[in-house]
């Protein structure tokens, strides 16, 4: 896979507001601690009907955010580490969900959210573990719901 393959532009980050709201409201939820994923499928309509004017063009077919709690991390440059660890996991890991979503003409968007749960900083090595293994459900879930 080329560089420009595994970039992670505006288009794949989760920032429109009743996206996240509904991903939050609707979405399924996977554990594998240090990382909670909440994801959901949706369709052109479902799309579609969170604005007033359709979907923007700007959406793209595979969203995803991350969060790391004050709570949790309470200084910025831990939160930022963290945040840029599960980023960089998830954007090296992501691939077999892009061929997915592709080919499923049913799906207009899916869209991930990542929660970090633990009070201390992880290695990467752990955090993309842990994404692999999120990452994996979700086709699962995905190809089962689709196909079955």
């Amino acid at each position: 896979m080329s560089a420009m393959g595994l970039s992670f532009g505006k288009s794949c980050r989760l920032h429109h507001k009743s996206m996240v709201d509904n991903l939050f409201s609707h979405g399924k939820t996977f554990y594998d601690f240090p990382l909670r994923l909440t994801w959901t499928a949706l369709s052109q309509e479902e799309a579609d009907s969170l604005f007033r004017a359709g979907c923007p063009a700007g959406v793209g077919a595979l969203q995803m955010l991350v969060t790391v709690p004050k709570k949790k991390r309470r200084r910025a440059v831990d939160r930022v580490l963290m945040r840029r660890r599960i980023r960089e996991a998830y954007r090296i890991n992501r691939i077999p969900l892009e061929e997915l979503v592709c080919s499923c003409p049913e799906i207009r968007t899916l869209q991930l959210a990542f929660i970090y749960l633990k009070n201390e900083n992880v290695d990467y090595a752990e955090i993309e573990r842990k994404m692999r293994s999120l990452l994996g459900r979700v086709v699962a879930a995905v190809r089962s719901a689709h196909e079955g």
